[in-house]
């Protein structure tokens, strides 16, 4: 794509023109400031994949009803260590808000907390999840189901979803360790990319419908993703779909209706987040222990530590802001401005 076909754009600009069309789709404001914050920060890290790209379905899906805009998440604790968040079948983001705010201060006080988040919609980067954490002295363990896309190890049915999961911990002297992947060996979202932009992908990416190899997008989207380590990913998707699904009484990834279309009931997936306050655990030690192992890494040339090119790019964007394909920066100004 050409620079001629792209927009630069200031993040603050971007973010209230996605709060504009996000309100324009039966989206309440408070419920939009989230929303545009998460897509806005996942462009700022270059994950365009859950950026602004989500924001037209999202906005859909607000119109038709499949996800409650208006929706007032719920929380209350069940155990002196769980939180049990309803998003209504809402927006994720505003769920997760609500649930690290509640449940930040009690893990001050038990040492540890789990949060389990049900009636929920796409939670775009489970990393700032645990980074939102982190940064507050804390160590996250979070993960969520999505719909499915990617067959159990030796199938063809696509039965779990992507699966994403995210660990942060607090540095002394630097922005938070972050681990962020999905189990799939690619995000589905960047096949959706691919496949507008009619590009062919990696063959080992997915599988067509028949579960032979494929580089070509489309197919790709009918088929079913293939997941990282084999067996042992598929593995890993099944306890994630435990733990996200069944444990908080969110639906399993097979019987969760797509993020990308209209039509349909409303997902009702689930995240689960599990924090940790190191000072309960080893005092003043963890952070000089992490250090320690840190610096053992850095050490070794070609070594890098997950998460530094993020705040690499972000500091970037803050600076110079980023580029938006034309038709999509045009897609959402219309949007924003009712002309639907």
């Amino acid at each position: 794509m050409s620079a001629a076909e792209r927009i630069l754009i200031s993040l603050a600009d971007l973010n209230a023109l996605a709060v504009r069309a996000l309100v324009a789709a039966r989206t309440s404001p408070a419920n939009a400031r989230a929303v545009a914050a998460a897509l806005v920060a996942a462009e700022a890290d270059g994950i365009p994949s859950h950026g602004l790209s989500r924001l037209p379905a999202y906005a859909d899906q607000a119109i038709s009803g499949k996800v409650d805009g208006l929706a007032v998440p719920e929380a209350a604790f069940s155990a002196p260590a769980v939180l049990r968040v309803d998003a209504k079948a809402g927006f994720a983001y505003p769920a997760l808000a609500l649930g690290l705010d509640k449940g930040v201060p009690r893990t001050r006080e038990t040492g540890m907390l789990a949060i389990a988040i049900r009636g929920s919609h796409h939670f775009g980067v489970a990393g700032h999840v645990a980074e939102r954490a982190a940064n507050q002295g804390l160590i996250a363990l979070v993960l969520g189901n999505t719909p499915a896309a990617m067959a159990a190890w030796g199938g063809r049915r696509p039965l779990f979803g992507t699966n994403p999961l995210a660990f942060a911990c607090p540095r002394a002297a630097a922005p938070p360790l972050v681990v962020d992947l999905a189990l799939s060996k690619v995000a589905r979202g960047k096949i959706m990319i691919k496949a507008g932009a009619d590009e062919s992908i990696p063959e080992g990416w997915a599988l067509d419908r028949d579960g032979r190899p494929t580089s070509d997008a489309k197919a790709a989207l009918l088929g079913s993703l293939l997941p990282i380590g084999d067996a042992k990913g598929s593995a890993l998707a099944l306890m994630v779909e435990v733990l996200a699904g069944a444990l908080v009484g969110a639906n399993f990834g097979f019987e969760a209706s797509s993020f990308f279309v209209a039509d349909g009931p409303p997902p009702r997936v689930g995240q689960l987040l599990i924090l940790f306050d190191p000072a309960c655990f080893s005092g003043e030690s963890f952070a000089v222990r992490l250090e320690m192992l840190l610096s053992a890494m850095a050490e070794e040339a070609g070594v890098r530590i997950p998460g530094a090119r993020r705040f690499e790019v972000r500091a970037r964007a803050e600076r110079q802001g980023i580029t938006l394909p034309a038709a999509l920066h045009r897609d959402l100004v219309n949007r924003a401005e009712a002309v639907l």
